[in-house]
């Protein structure tokens, strides 16, 4: 059956021809998953990172091996280039360096985690959005997450957002080289309240002061929110699809951070359709960005003081 090519997604008549890096680590069962659709896109690099295991898991050399062997199964015209470390460096400093290597090696390139299964349309998506905005230093990255739940908030393709969805996404060297991971500029902009400029609403500044202030502080082992923080304190925006494109199956216990189950665990995936219809205008679609606060990052008080006694209780 023929595909409808003025505004249907067909895979057929599409050939990847961007770089691919794939971050993996200890869990073959999902990496596998995200693997086979990395397999059908057929990229012609694929930069695979991989952190070492824990001394403290003795079973964890052998995941990590059986993990990084799903790899080999690659049989398509690919580059694979590796960056395996021995040791094992946590999510902070395994992803960050991790995006560094990869971009020693490429311009630009489309991001996924061993937990993240991309819709096949993700990878045409993303490629024509990193042509389109190659040289546009407004735009920081793509991104293939949509968490308005079924809420339209444009009629075109895709709309601007502040925030920094990384459950597949795509960027270019020029915006990466804004990242620091040691977050060096915050102090700065935290005694000038600069975060307020950026955040209007008040509980959800406060959240985002006490994650970067953790952060740089390195209370949390992550590096997606000095990500984030790049993009703010370089008016960057993200390019977020109308539909979303991602869906994360690494809401598990073995998982490093999203250990328990989630609404956006899981969640459907729809075609993205061709060709892209971009806004006419690039603003931060502030609806869509105060939602996202709402469903991600703002707690009522009384959901945090229920959290508290559960856990006190727990002791």
């Amino acid at each position: 059956m023929a595909c409808h090519t003025l505004s249907k997604y067909c895979m057929s008549e599409f050939q990847l021809t961007t770089a691919v890096a794939f971050i993996i680590f200890n869990r073959p069962g999902s990496t596998e998953k995200v693997f086979r659709e990395i397999a059908k896109a057929r990229p012609p690099k694929l930069l695979v990172v991989s952190d070492g295991p824990r001394p403290n898991r003795p079973d964890e050399a052998e995941i990590v091996a059986k993990t990084r062997e799903i790899i080999k199964s690659v049989d398509w015209e690919c580059e694979v280039i590796t960056n395996f470390s021995e040791s094992n460096l946590g999510c902070k400093k395994r992803v960050s360096s991790g995006i560094d290597w990869v971009f020693e090696q490429v311009e630009e390139c489309i991001i996924l985690e061993d937990d993240c299964i991309p819709h096949p349309s993700f990878f045409q998506y993303c490629e024509q959005l990193l042509e389109k905005y190659r040289n546009d230093n407004r735009i920081m990255a793509i991104s293939g997450d949509n968490f308005q739940f079924g809420k339209k908030r444009t009629s075109y393709s895709y709309y601007y957002s502040r925030y920094v969805h990384i459950w597949g996404w795509a960027t270019w060297r020029r915006a990466w080289e804004k990242y620091d991971v040691t977050m060096g500029k915050w102090p700065e902009i935290k005694a000038g309240n600069w975060l307020q400029d950026i955040i209007a609403d008040r509980p959800i500044e406060q959240v985002w002061r006490n994650n970067f202030e953790n952060v740089y502080k390195g209370n949390i082992d992550t590096w997606d929110y000095q990500w984030t923080f790049a993009c703010w304190i370089n008016s960057g925006l993200t390019i977020l699809p109308q539909v979303n494109l991602i869906s994360n199956i690494g809401f598990a216990d073995q998982a490093t951070h999203t250990t328990s189950q989630s609404i956006f665990s899981e969640m459907e995936v729809e075609a993205m359709e061709f060709p892209l219809l971009a806004p006419p205008f690039m603003v931060s679609n502030t609806e869509a960005d105060l939602f996202t606060d709402q469903k991600m990052f703002y707690r009522p008080l009384w959901k945090r003081i229920a959290a508290r006694i559960r856990t006190v209780m727990a002791f």
